[in-house]
């Protein structure tokens, strides 16, 4: 089939299979020639196959031979319909990972249920024993609860007051004011049981349970603040209380792992193109002006640059440690003179001048990228399978 892109609003609803081996590939051979040590040699990342989640398995897998097993919840192509994103990293994953003689196994599900911490578990005991590494990497916009079956959604509001700012359309480059009104509470309630920190203690309960986590084992869950610009939508709103509440269960967590010599850690990571971060109100239009002025001063990174930093100061025990116990590797995006600066163009920035104070075409090729679109030396005229398998799905 002929594979092109295809909108539902901001959801890019297609995705092609040889642009996302293309994108997946870049990011090995950069951590290739790259590579950091590491104690952690088996590792489960749930929710592993696009952003933090993918990039860390990469840069674990290539970066420190590390075997891994990653969860995710992607859907396969077939003859008239391309398969996600997700899936087709994955596919590319792997098969560069067992050409490489790495382990690396997939499950695909649903990683809120007990099916899939039960499959999880299975797979740990017959093949690796016990792992000494859990990434949490989720974002989802609905969750079912596995023993109430009750199914919350998750909302982008704020709470309490509406909320104005400026924001854009990164297809047309417009500038326009944007309203959104507070959540209730009902919806803060219902995106705290969909992404914060409830699911990532159960997974450590029943992984500590099962006796599958190593002696020393950690845990690592990925995390965003950002700036006061992005504030009363982001941190202040539904989205930050369910981080703050993830965040709140790392202490939680840690107690729990103590009983093993163990630790949990958030990672407050920078901000990124991601398919969540394209449809929050705000953001496209923060994170081009973000990206102009870190790539001005030679601070910015992507996604695999940045879990790389990560990593390598794990392994060195120099990690930026704040008062309430986050590792904090968004520190170049909360530089105080990049903040700064950015503060200043988001005052002048309107349509006319947008393409020209701000990253925006970047922000549209990165998104579209996410997808397999835009890379040069993909023939996107050609008919192309979209079935592909993942050589170790389970």
């Amino acid at each position: 089939m002929l594979i092109k892109p295809k909108f539902r609003d901001f959801i890019c609803v297609t995705a092609h299979p040889e642009g996302c081996k293309k994108n997946v590939d870049m990011q090995i051979e950069y951590i290739k020639e790259n590579k950091v040590s590491s104690k952690f040699k088996r590792i489960l990342i749930i929710g592993a196959s696009t952003g933090y989640g993918l990039s860390s398995r990469i840069v674990s897998t290539f970066g420190w031979g590390a075997s891994t097993i990653g969860v995710i919840f992607d859907r396969q192509g077939t003859d008239s319909k391309t398969g996600t994103a997700g899936w087709y990293n994955t596919a590319a994953f792997e098969k560069s990972a067992i050409k490489d003689k790495h382990y690396a196994k997939t499950i695909n599900g649903d990683a809120f249920s007990n099916k899939i911490k039960e499959k999880t578990i299975e797979l740990i005991k017959k093949d690796l024993k016990k792992v000494d590494l859990v990434i949490y990497s989720i974002a989802s916009p609905r969750r079912k609860h596995p023993i109430t079956g009750e199914v919350s959604y998750s909302v982008l509001k704020p709470i309490g007051e509406p909320f104005k700012n400026k924001s854009v359309d990164f297809h047309t480059f417009e500038v326009f004011d944007t309203e959104i009104g507070p959540a209730t509470k009902d919806e803060i309630q219902q995106t705290i049981n969909v992404m914060g920190g409830e699911d990532w203690s159960i997974w450590i309960d029943q992984l500590l349970k099962a006796d599958v986590l190593e002696q020393g084992a950690c845990t690592i869950a990925y995390s965003y603040i950002g700036p006061e610009i992005t504030y009363p939508i982001y941190r202040s709103g539904t989205i930050g209380v369910a981080k703050e509440d993830l965040e709140n269960s790392s202490l939680d967590i840690n107690l729990k792992l103590k009983q093993i010599g163990g630790n949990a850690y958030i990672s407050v990571n920078k901000a990124l193109v991601t398919q969540s971060s394209s449809a929050i109100p705000v953001v496209p239009l923060y994170i081009s002006l973000l990206d102009k002025v870190m790539k001005e001063k030679g601070l910015d990174e992507d996604a695999t640059k940045q879990i790389h930093r990560l990593f390598s100061q794990f392994d060195e025990g120099k990690m930026n440690i704040d008062s309430s116990g986050r590792i904090r590797i968004d520190d170049r995006e909360m530089r105080e003179d990049v903040q700064k600066e950015i503060k200043k163009l988001w005052q002048e920035v309107t349509t006319d001048n947008v393409e020209k104070i701000t990253n925006i075409n970047v922000f549209r090729e990165d998104f579209f990228k996410l997808f397999g679109f835009g890379y040069d030396d993909v023939d996107y005229e050609k008919e192309t399978c979209a079935k592909v398998e993942i050589f170790n799905l389970l």
